[in-house]
């Protein structure tokens, strides 16, 4: 008689405990052997590293102040502010501003990267687990972790928000392939592998924007190949709607963003240098720093572009032994077709695509297909790291091409250890930082803005004559998203905030609205303020379009639950 401890389904749970238990391990050390060189060498520097920074402060900052999902960022602009988390999404900020609660702030950024880079490796090993080998998941979950464009994010790039986008891609394209029917998904019904869809889906959008928009579209292609494939509009229909439940969870954040790009210089985002015209392979400018920068990622394309090639060709040699179900033949045929279509964007023939296919050209960098590039890169080496012929030449080539990568971005990158103390120092003096053009609010010019201004100014009213007026002025309230004065004029004065105009700002004189007004170098605001005594008040209000995107977010979530309550009324599968 079999013992309960010994029963089939035990050891199967145990076995697949052991396997998730593995893969875990193996990520996390593959993630701090990423990490080694940033504790003798400081933090890497990279291109977006001061403004990932700046953001996790000023959020923790705000969460001190009781302010639980921040949407203006108190410190850029020297302290002028812009509404830097209308626009970025919030998920890699808010995980930065969380982890600066439990560990020192300089060692933000390693712990931001072991954890992300580890949740890579397992996310990989969860998409892979039922296709590859154990030892092919294992190797692909590590080639996944480290593959180049991860270390290119780490060294030189420093864009957390990207880097936690890509970790969590092999999910997407899990439910994508479950949802659309290219798999067989014996565990989970199809409400809830389109809930799971939508769920991930989103935390890519909530991750990065650019990587939400090529998301988007490389799920959407894989969605509209497995119809034509199976001639059936089942996947189109399943597709659409798992994105649009996707777009609904990333509504309290979509709409906003979408809605106020009016008030903000977005069009910067777009700038010389930052158009995808001028970052395709191998493009050159008249920037010798662009130039050295673009040869590198160009390069780190081109060699994940021909390993994929080449592994794609021993994985395909192994396609069909034991698959009965023609599952793994199916997925070879789909990550081949993502890795052609992420290879064939990178180059400048697609340019009419680029500037044509909405929203696409925010995505800025064609070079940034490599993240999508990642996923056919490792399941095919897990693939072929395995085989017991040559199986070993492909491990210590790949060790061998990983680690000279990795040795060669450490020593192009800047590594700095003193640009987070310094940012906490601008911070707790009241300096602030520098801000962002494209969040630069619509009727200013970030670079007039004055690098040292007190935190309220006394004017004299327009049209009068003589020197600063005589009024006294009293802090009642100053946070990111209040500030109240009383202010008390013998003549009618106005009263400069060393705070940017901007639509969701509602300024209040003695409980009435008024329409606050500028100065003429910049967009600062300033109240006019009678004479006598006078409570000011201005706020940051909860605008139509966000309340609109916190209802659609809401309705979602409650379908997501209507559909998980409607499944568990059926009860489990057969």
């Amino acid at each position: 008689m079999t013992s309960p401890a010994e029963h089939p389904d035990n050891l199967d749970r145990k076995a697949e405990f052991r396997g998730w238990l593995l893969a875990l391990g193996v990520s996390l050390g593959t993630a701090l052997l990423i990490v080694l060189p940033f504790f003798w060498l400081g933090n890497a520097s990279g291109h977006d590293f001061e403004f990932h920074a700046a953001s996790w402060l000023d959020a923790a900052g705000q969460w001190k102040e009781g302010i639980v999902y921040p949407r203006w960022t108190e410190w850029a602009n020297r302290g002028f502010g812009e509404p830097r988390f209308i626009f970025y999404p919030p998920l890699s900020w808010m995980l930065g501003a969380a982890l600066g609660f439990v560990v020192p702030w300089n060692a933000v950024p390693i712990v931001f990267i072991v954890l992300v880079q580890t949740l890579a490796g397992v996310c990989f090993y969860g998409l892979s687990r039922r296709f590859l080998s154990f030892g092919g998941t294992i190797a692909g979950a590590t080639c996944y972790a480290a593959n180049p464009y991860a270390l290119l994010i780490v060294y030189m790039r420093s864009d957390f928000a990207e880097q936690l986008a890509c970790a969590l891609l092999p999910l997407v394209l899990l439910a994508v392939l479950q949802l659309c029917g290219i798999v067989e998904n014996r565990r989970s019904s199809l409400p809830r592998t389109a809930a799971f869809f939508a769920v991930v889906f989103a935390a890519v959008w909530l991750s990065n924007a650019p990587a939400g928009v090529m998301a988007s579209y490389a799920m959407a292609m894989l969605f509209a190949w497995a119809a034509f494939t199976e001639k059936s509009w089942r996947p189109l229909w399943r597709g659409a709607a798992g994105l649009a439940l996707g777009f609904g969870l990333t509504s309290f954040y979509l709409v906003p963003a979408a809605y106020e790009q009016r008030w903000v210089s977005i069009s910067q985002v777009l700038a010389s240098g930052l158009t995808p015209s001028q970052n395709f392979l191998y493009t050159m400018i008249n920037d010798p720093e662009h130039n050295l920068f673009n040869w590198i990622a160009s390069s780190a394309a081109v060699l994940m572009m021909v390993i994929t090639g080449i592994a794609s060709i021993a994985a395909y040699r192994d396609v069909n032994k034991e698959d009965t179900r023609g599952e793994k033949t199916k997925l070879w045929t789909v990550l081949l077709l993502l890795s052609a279509a992420a290879s064939i964007l990178m180059f400048r023939p697609t340019v009419f695509f680029w500037e044509h296919l909405p929203k696409l050209r925010f995505v800025q960098f064609p070079w940034r297909w490599m993240g999508t590039l990642a996923l056919p890169y490792a399941y095919f080496l897990g693939t072929a790291i395995p085989r017991r012929r040559w199986g070993w030449i492909w491990g210590a080539a790949v060790v061998a091409i990983t680690c000279g990568t990795a040795t060669f971005l450490v020593r192009s990158t800047w590594w700095d250890s003193e640009d987070i103390p310094v940012l906490r120092a601008a911070i707790a003096s009241g300096q602030g930082f520098e801000g962002t053009d494209e969040y630069d609010p619509v009727g200013d010019d970030r670079y007039n803005l004055p690098e040292k201004e007190p935190q309220v100014e006394i004017l004299p009213a327009e049209g009068s004559e003589g020197g600063t007026p005589k009024a006294e002025v009293r802090i009642l309230q100053w946070t990111a998203e209040g500030r109240e004065l009383q202010v008390k004029a013998e003549t009618p004065v106005r009263v400069a905030f060393r705070l940017l105009n901007f639509p969701a700002w509602r300024a209040e004189v003695n409980g009435v609205a008024v329409t606050p007004r500028r100065v003429e170098e910049f967009n600062q605001m300033v109240v006019l303020v009678p004479a006598g005594s006078s409570q000011l008040r201005v706020h940051f209000e909860r605008t139509l379009d966000r309340t609109l995107g916190g209802a659609l977010s809401i309705a979602s979530l409650l379908a997501l639950l209507a559909m998980g309550l409607v499944e568990r009324a059926k009860g489990p599968r057969a």
